[in-house]
């Protein structure tokens, strides 16, 4: 069942005194349920405009973008945004953190707190609900983030370069336990990411984006997700001879995009 469809969506930027910016031309894809895609490219390729569409904060220039048959036509609570930079509010903890949209939505304090609650164990982050967000390091703020996300029951999740900040032990910590809550909620995710390695690792589906003007040029179905949770060993997965082919291969494609060449 599709659940999110982009149709013909192209974005211009107006430029004062100069021609406008082509950011994004023709994206179509759809997004099913529980499915979780990725999106890669080199710098400028349009993905967090991509991101941006979905979330409702800007609309296509050109076609359209609807979730669950409906016209996305601003943000909504059936979408919720993880981003980099965690934009917690520093002044809270993190119970009032993660119950916070469920507060602008009304909800009263008991509910609210019993809602956010769940998601604070879903993360690991019980012993830590008192505690000021900046206290913690960074992947546990980031968790905070997620849990937030999550409060809203969305129907999908998107996350713009959600682990880019983290060093790489905490990543690939953090990798393996988005995958858990994805495959434990059953969300879509639409996922952006600047890591290869990542993005096959994660991904049930891989978007190549490629930039001048930002469109989509290839498109992947991804095994390596349910072979760790089959395994439940991802270094494995990311030393095994069929994932590094793949890597290679969309290295070169993201490198011959960045240098302007024509593929082959």
């Amino acid at each position: 069942m599709t659940a999110l469809a982009i149709r013909n969506a192209s974005v211009f930027y107006p430029v004062p005194g100069k021609p406008s910016v082509h950011a994004l031309k023709n994206i179509n894809f759809e997004i099913h349920e529980k499915e979780f895609v990725v999106a890669l490219g080199a710098s400028g390729c349009g993905k967090s405009t991509l991101l941006n569409l979905i979330a409702g904060f800007m609309a296509p220039s050109e076609g359209e973008i609807s979730l669950n048959n409906r016209i996305i036509t601003g943000p909504g609570a059936d979408r919720s945004v993880v981003f980099q930079k965690h934009a917690l509010l520093p002044w809270l903890n993190v119970l009032d953190n993660v119950a916070f949209g469920l507060k602008i939505q009304g909800h009263n304090k008991e509910k609210r707190e019993k809602i956010a609650r769940n998601f604070i164990a879903l993360l690991g982050l019980e012993q830590f609900e008192q505690s000021a967000t900046y206290q913690l390091s960074g992947g546990m703020q980031q968790r905070v983030g997620i849990a937030r996300a999550l409060t809203s029951d969305p129907d999908i999740l998107l996350m713009d370069e959600p682990l880019g900040a983290l060093d790489a032990l905490t990543r690939e910590r953090a990798q393996e336990l988005i995958l858990k809550i994805w495959r434990n909620t059953g969300k879509m995710v639409f996922f952006i990411t600047h890591s290869v390695e990542e993005a096959l690792f994660m991904g049930t589906k891989l978007i190549v984006m490629s930039p001048r003007p930002g469109r989509i040029s290839h498109v992947f179905d991804l095994p390596f997700s349910q072979r760790y949770f089959e395994t439940g060993n991802a270094r494995a997965i990311k030393a095994s001879a069929d994932f590094i082919d793949l890597r290679e291969k969309i290295l070169q494609i993201i490198f011959t995009d960045e240098s302007g060449d024509e593929h082959e």
